[in-house]
């Protein structure tokens, strides 16, 4: 199952290192990974998707994770309402594709187009999860060049 987990923690060096070699020592991937400054300074938070089969490694991860000295508070919003997005930068091919049959395309989605000339086109989008990956799967008929995502992040409802 999917776990998304939230950390507030301190924002020092070296935070993510031993955050992230907690989950990798239990065996866990994590998925997608954000980490970003909150309204205070010095406070980061990190929001982390894994994929845990077992709850209890899990439970005994996020006790840990709260005892380390830099994290301030651990959450579990899997069960939860809450709202995620991610961030994807998409530069595609205009060769053969008109502007306005690309807005066309991307109607449906929350999209911009950044930058538009006879041979690209760099998007940007915020999306959920699902929403990207029917996005992506629009865009490839036009042809991807490049692609950047950030990881989901996710607030409680």
């Amino acid at each position: 199952m999917k776990h998304t987990i939230y950390a507030l923690v301190e924002n020092k060096p070296g935070v993510l290192a031993r955050i992230s070699g907690l989950f990798s020592a239990r065996g866990f991937n994590i998925e997608s990974l954000a980490v970003g400054q909150t309204h205070d300074p010095t406070m980061s938070r990190m929001t982390m998707i894994v994929d845990a089969k077992d709850e209890k490694i899990l439970e005994q991860i996020k006790k840990q994770l709260n005892k380390l000295i830099d994290v301030i508070t651990v959450g579990d919003l899997t069960k939860k309402k809450f709202f995620e997005r991610e961030l994807v930068l998409i530069k595609v091919n205009t060769a053969k594709t008109a502007k306005q049959k690309l807005t066309a395309m991307l109607n449906k989605f929350s999209v911009r187009i950044l930058s538009y000339n006879k041979t690209m086109a760099i998007i940007e989008a915020t999306e959920t999860k699902e929403q990207i990956i029917m996005l992506l799967e629009t865009l490839v008929k036009v042809g991807i060049k490049e692609l950047v995502r950030t990881g989901r992040i996710a607030i409680a409802e």
